[in-house]
């Protein structure tokens, strides 16, 4: 089926050309978030918010809805549908916390670089093939602890996960492995049409970049992301891509921590929905959220990119769509009202949601 049949079929429309290069004006988006210090406001992260159906209808919004937004780490479900979908997960025989690795932005922690040297090993790789470069892990800083000089392995970089299913892709396929991040390598071409099959966006129109593992990366409208994750969270058999969109969302709400690590939002989100939500954060404050219960995706784009004030408008989007009960209030709390701190430990003010969500006209 070709791009604009599948719009077509969504009860969606192709985007016009110009949406490609154009950028919204500053002043479309909203604010979002406010710091505050002595009980007045410090700053303001401002930025938009999309809510939308399987079908792409804007259901709700905040500031501009089609603000274009590289989807960084929220990407990761899609680029891993074509393996998914192509029987790798069976050939390689991985687990289904393996499975929600190829999703993660992980923390680097034990259980996250064991499970991926084994992924790698799987498929007669080896952490030298891995093209992510290297970062320290993320779990010294959320727990306070001094993480140990370079060098660094790969297998601790969050996107190594990733990275492992890319190269695992490039065995299953017979394709090369030494430029499996090209552009128009075969493993980035089927991406491509993955990414364009979610979002609707049709492959010419997609916005590319590099990520920061040096993955191709695409912008598209930010209700366009939104549509994609409520796919991914309803999908039961897609006509392309079989039960693959289903096995990784189960496998990201069955293993949160897998794509995520302790203290993060994602693993706070997904155990939050208790089954029902679906979730992946992207940097430059990026969140990705889909609802199996409504068929519905959200997707958030705080402006200046500070993820500080991402995690708290996130869980005033949620409860202003109704979506929160008291268990999942209660454990969202430290997310939905941050404190700030100085370097003495002294509470010197708080980060707090000031979003408004308006309803779609009809």
């Amino acid at each position: 089926m070709s791009d604009n049949a599948r719009l077509m079929s969504s009860n969606l429309h192709p985007l016009p050309a110009s949406a490609a290069s154009s950028r919204p004006a500053p002043s479309s988006h909203v604010p979002l978030s406010a710091v505050t210090r002595g009980g007045e406001v410090e700053s303001v992260h401002a930025g938009s918010i999309a809510v939308v159906d399987r079908h792409g209808r804007l259901l709700y919004s905040a500031g501009d809805a089609q603000t274009l937004t590289f989807t960084r780490s929220a990407l990761k479900p899609l680029q891993a549908l074509p393996f998914v979908a192509g029987g790798g997960v069976e050939r390689f025989g991985y687990s289904q916390p393996q499975v929600a690795l190829l999703c993660a932005s992980h923390s680097g922690e034990p259980r996250h670089v064991d499970a991926v040297a084994d992924m790698l090993a799987r498929a007669g790789n080896s952490a030298e093939d891995l093209q992510c470069g290297t970062h320290v892990p993320g779990h010294f800083e959320l727990r306070g602890e001094h993480p140990p000089p370079p060098p660094w392995s790969p297998l601790a970089h969050n996107c190594s996960g990733k990275h492992s299913g890319m190269l695992a892709y490039c065995v299953q396929c017979g394709h090369g492995k030494h430029d499996y991040l090209a552009f128009e390598h075969p493993l980035q071409l089927a991406i491509r049409r993955a990414v364009a099959r979610f979002t609707a966006v049709p492959e010419d129109q997609l916005v590319s970049g590099v990520d920061g593992c040096s993955a191709p990366n695409y912008a598209v409208p930010l209700s366009r992301l939104a549509l994609a994750f409520a796919r991914l969270a309803t999908a039961d058999v897609d006509p392309d891509y079989g039960q693959a969109p289903r096995t990784l969302a189960e496998a990201m709400i069955a293993h949160p921590e897998m794509v995520s690590g302790e203290r993060r939002n994602d693993l706070a989100l997904m155990r939050a929905g208790r089954g029902d939500w679906v979730t992946k954060v992207g940097a430059e404050g990026v969140q990705a959220i889909g609802i199996r219960s409504r068929g519905w995706g959200i997707a958030i784009k705080v402006a200046d990119g500070n993820a500080r004030g991402l995690h708290p408008a996130t869980v005033a989007v949620l409860d202003q769509l109704e979506l929160l009960d008291e268990a999942a209030t209660a454990s969202l709390a430290e997310w939905a009202r941050r404190p700030v701190r100085n370097y003495r430990g002294t509470v010197t003010g708080d980060i707090r949601p000031t979003v408004v969500l308006d309803k779609a006209p009809g």
